[in-house]
């Protein structure tokens, strides 16, 4: 949003944006007085109203506009200058009413401050309530009210506070939701002897569909997984916990079926969801003692190894996404991790984030950053690189930011 100031008297909350027909609104109505300063006191001070303007001009005058705090008309206190026709029109009725929902209340509190009226409020035959002020002037206003405006008040009033409070429930519950999908990540980090590793997930909203995870298979295996779930929110926060929890509660089958593995959760995951749902997935079994890793990458973005010599090797697709298809299948493929060599999943809230001008962080950026940082911890690697894809566009973070870095280490 532009930071440009407004033309004067113009709040930029009382702009109608719906573009039904072309803006119009009452700027100000002009009321003559003898003294500026003076009057500007007593509609600041004694009626409580706003200082909209109040502006020095080049010609040595001053420009000044109060509203009362609850309207959209400002009034304009104009000098009226000696021996001019302006002079004639300080003092009189200026035909101006302003309208309140207790008029007595009003009444007694502008009172006490000294305002003059001409009488107490009073019932007139139209109905309603009335009453007459005086600025220090003279210049003389209507003061009205109506059952109708009260009570029209009183139902605008629940109206905000239902709004209110139904936005400060949905407030309370996605950060409930956040905390409980946060929980959903890697909260224990099994060891291991030969491999470094460190996973991060920044949703781009309070919950996000990302999901990666580490898990403990036995027999001296671990599990890296991470995926990305189609939609964005709630909703595929809901289908990334339903993915969750289908691989931790089968993962046993990993350690010598990985492939019958993810066909349970594929199937689990079509019955369970929606048609349009679907997700990405790259499952990889790490052996600790062999230094081997089995994947199978389902319809995600290429892992990529970082090897001792700098070479960069792709670990592609395998498979197809996950839950668009009742029976489905996918190839499990293997290699081996040497000392040194750094292992890269990701999500594509990392190569699809992008600058101001629309320029991507890409794939081969990440690769350059893995070259970069890849004699530092694994943690420190990964808080550069998320780091740096953040301030791509600090403003806004269009896209879940995922990241696993995993680099092999001698046996000791």
């Amino acid at each position: 949003m532009s930071n440009a100031p407004l033309p004067w008297g113009m709040d930029r909350y009382l702009l109608r944006l719906d573009e039904q027909a072309p803006y119009l609104s009452l700027h100000f109505v002009m009321i003559f007085v003898r003294d500026q300063e003076r009057a500007l006191r007593f509609y600041a001070d004694q009626l409580g109203f706003r200082v909209v303007v109040d502006q020095r001009l080049d010609s040595g005058g001053r420009w000044i506009e109060v509203g009362p705090p609850d309207g959209s008309a400002n009034l304009a206190l104009a000098h009226a200058i000696p021996g001019t026709d302006a002079e004639k029109l300080v003092g009189r009725d200026t035909n101006i009413y302003f309208l309140t929902e207790d008029v007595t209340a009003k009444y007694n509190e502008w009172y006490s401050r000294g305002v003059r009226f001409q009488s107490p409020p009073q019932t007139p035959a139209w109905g309603g309530i009335f009453t007459r002020f005086e600025d220090v002037d003279g210049n003389s206003f209507g003061l009205a009210g109506f059952d109708e405006l009260t009570s029209g008040v009183e139902a605008r009033r629940r109206e905000l506070a239902q709004k209110l409070e139904s936005e400060r429930r949905a407030a309370q519950e996605l950060e409930i939701a956040k905390q409980v999908q946060s929980r959903l990540f890697p909260q224990i980090h099994p060891e291991a002897q030969t491999l470094e590793y460190a996973g991060l997930c920044l949703p781009a909203r309070h919950v996000g569909g990302d999901y990666f995870d580490v898990l403990d298979l036995g027999q001296h295996q671990l599990g890296l997984v991470i995926g990305d779930v189609s939609g964005k929110g709630i909703a595929a926060a809901l289908l990334m916990a339903n993915l969750q929890a289908n691989l931790r509660s089968q993962s046993a089958l990993a350690l010598d079926h990985p492939e019958l593995l993810l066909q349970s959760v594929n199937r689990l995951f079509y019955e369970n969801t929606t048609d349009s749902a679907y997700a990405s997935l790259f499952f990889a079994v790490y052996d600790d003692c062999a230094q081997r890793l089995r994947y199978a990458n389902c319809g995600h973005l290429s892992g990529l190894i970082l090897r001792n010599d700098n070479t960069c090797q792709r670990l592609d697709s395998t498979g197809t996404l996950l839950g668009l298809f009742q029976h489905w299948e996918c190839s499990i493929r293997e290699c081996t991790l040497n000392p040194g060599d750094m292992l890269a999943l990701y999500t594509d809230g990392i190569t699809e984030a992008s600058d101001p001008e629309g320029i991507e962080f890409g794939e081969e950026r990440l690769i350059e950053r893995l070259r970069q940082h890849r004699d530092r911890p694994c943690q420190f690697a990964l808080d550069a690189i998320t780091s740096e894809v953040r301030s791509l566009n600090p403003g806004e973070q269009h896209d879940d930011i995922t990241l696993i870095l995993a680099k092999c280490r001698p046996a000791e």
